[in-house]
C-alpha cells in the first residue's frame, strides 16, 4: 500500500482543531443578498454565527440594505447561518483570521440566496418542541449570551437549569453536546446527543452531532449507522456527508468515501470538518498523487490559517517529492 501523506488521528474526529488564535480582535461584516442582487425588501434577515469547532454563539438582524456585523471576534472558524423568512435558510463556512482581514482587523463576506445554495425550512415544530416552558427557553437564551462573551461555564449552567426545568428539551441537551464535543469530551458528548434524541427521535442536529461524537472516538461502525440516517434526512448537508466519507474511509470503502466527501465539498468547499484531508489520503492510498496534490493546494488556500496548514505544507512537499521521483 502506497504510504500515506498525513497522520490518520487527524482525520479521526469529525470537526478539526481550527484556526490558529491570536490575539487581535476581528470584526465579521457582510450583506445578504436577493438571487438578483438586491437586498430584501419585504423580509428582515436574521443572522447566526456560531462556533464550528469551539463554543460561541451570537446573533444579529441584518439592517434594510441587507448588511450585518459581528464585532469583537476571536480568530476561528465559524458557521454563518442566514435565515429569510419565507426565502429559507443559507449556511456557510467562515473563517475569520489573519489571512483574510484588512490591516483593521476586518473580514468582509457576501451571502447571495440563490437556488444552489438555499435551503427550505421546515415549517412544522415538534410537539416536544411546544412542551418546553417558557422558563427553560429563558435560561437557554441565556446561554447563546454567555456563549457570545465565551463564557462556556456560564452557559453550561443555564443550560443545566433549562433541562432541570424541562428534561425534554432535546435542543438544550443537544447544546451541552456540542459544548462537550467542541471541548474534546466525546463521549460526555454522545451521552448528551443521545439524551436529546431520545426525547425527541426527529430532531436532526443532534442526529448528526452523534456521528460525529461516534467518529471522534472511533466508533466507526456505530458511526456509519447514523451518518447514513442523517445524510438520507438532510441529503443538503455537508456535515452529513463528510463524516460519512469518513466512516467509509475507515472501513476501507474507498469509493464510497469519495463520493460523499466531494458532496460535501460542492456543497460548502470550506467547510470546517475538512473533507479535503480524507481526500488526500483516499488518492494517497490510491498512488494518485497528482489528485492528492490538488487536494492540498485547495486546503491550504481555503484555510491558510489553520493549525493544520504546517503539517499539510509538508504534506504537498512530500506529495511532490514522491510524484518528480517516479520514473
Amino acid at each position: 500500500m502506497p504510504q500515506l501523506l498525513l497522520a490518520l488521528v487527524l482525520i479521526l474526529e469529525a470537526v478539526p482543531a481550527g484556526a490558529s488564535f491570536d490575539k487581535r480582535s476581528y470584526r465579521l461584516s457582510g450583506t445578504i443578498l436577493q438571487e438578483d442582487g438586491k437586498p430584501f425588501r419585504n423580509a428582515t434577515p436574521m443572522v447566526f454565527l456560531q462556533g464550528a469547532v469551539t463554543p460561541f454563539s451570537a446573533q444579529t438582524q441584518a439592517g434594510p440594505d441587507g448588511r450585518f456585523v459581528f464585532k469583537n471576534l476571536s480568530a476561528a472558524t465559524y458557521m454563518l447561518i442566514v435565515d429569510v423568512p419565507l426565502a429559507g435558510e443559507v449556511r456557510r463556512t467562515v473563517e475569520v483570521g489573519p489571512s483574510f482581514a484588512d490591516s483593521q482587523g476586518r473580514v468582509t463576506i457576501a451571502i447571495k440566496f440563490d437556488s444552489a445554495g438555499r435551503v427550505e425550512k421546515k415549517q412544522l415544530v415538534s410537539a416536544v418542541e411546544l412542551s418546553v416552558p417558557e422558563s427553560a427557553r429563558l435560561e437557554y437564551d441565556k446561554a447563546q449570551d454567555y456563549l457570545s462573551r465565551r463564557d462556556t461555564k456560564g452557559a453550561i449552567n443555564c443550560l443545566n437549569r433549562a433541562i432541570a426545568l424541562a428534561p425534554q428539551f432535546s435542543a438544550a441537551w443537544n447544546n451541552l453536546g456540542t459544548i462537550a464535543y467542541q471541548t474534546r469530551q466525546y463521549q460526555q458528548a454522545e451521552e448528551y446527543f443521545r439524551t436529546a434524541l431520545q426525547h425527541d427521535p426527529e430532531a436532526y442536529n443532534p442526529l448528526v452531532n452523534l456521528g460525529g461524537a461516534l467518529l471522534a472516538q472511533a466508533k466507526i461502525e456505530d458511526s456509519l449507522t447514523i451518518n447514513q440516517r442523517a445524510v438520507r434526512v438532510k441529503p443538503d448537508d455537508p456535515l452529513a456527508h463528510s463524516q460519512l466519507g469518513k466512516s467509509y474511509y475507515f472501513l476501507g470503502e474507498l469509493d464510497e468515501a469519495e463520493t460523499h466527501l466531494r458532496q460535501a465539498k460542492a456543497l460548502d468547499p470550506s467547510h470546517f470538518s475538512y473533507p479535503q484531508v480524507v481526500l488526500v489520503e483516499i488518492y494517497a492510498r490510491r498512488n494518485q498523487l497528482p489528485a492528492a496534490i490538488a487536494e492540498i493546494e485547495e486546503f491550504l488556500k481555503l484555510h491558510p490559517d489553520s493549525e493544520m496548514a504546517p503539517r499539510m505544507q509538508k504534506a504537498l512537499a512530500d506529495a511532490r517529492a514522491r510524484l518528480s521521483s517516479k520514473p
